[in-house]
């Protein structure tokens, strides 16, 4: 069984500041690439999306409705909802992520 997957606006807008980042400090070619298969990795979501796993940062907090999968060092946090699939960010797993879930995820 397929589910639909659903990128809301907020996680597009990290998907493009991964983009600008990546063109400005690298080349096209490497963001165009890089930005295909973070799109690729969400939607791949479509297909056994219960193979991620709660993010460590919200299970010390006891929040266990969000999963995540990685392509390395991008993590990308969802939720399943019912036969959907909802991305919510896709996040650069260097920087502070406790802050930046607890402020994107756990205020919603």
């Amino acid at each position: 069984m397929k589910f639909k997957v659903n990128i809301i606006s907020s996680a597009e807008l990290d998907l493009f500041e991964i983009y600008q980042y990546v063109y400005l400090n690298d080349s096209e070619e490497k963001a165009e690439k890089l930005f295909s298969k973070l799109r690729e990795k969400c939607f791949s979501l479509q297909e056994l999306p219960h193979r991620g796993h709660v993010p460590p940062e919200l299970d010390v907090i006891g929040v266990y409705d969000f999963l995540e999968i990685h392509f390395k060092p991008y993590r990308i946090i969802y939720q399943i909802l019912g036969k959907e699939i909802v991305i919510y960010c896709v996040l650069d797993g260097r920087r502070d992520m406790q802050k930046l879930l607890q402020e994107r995820l756990v205020r919603e």
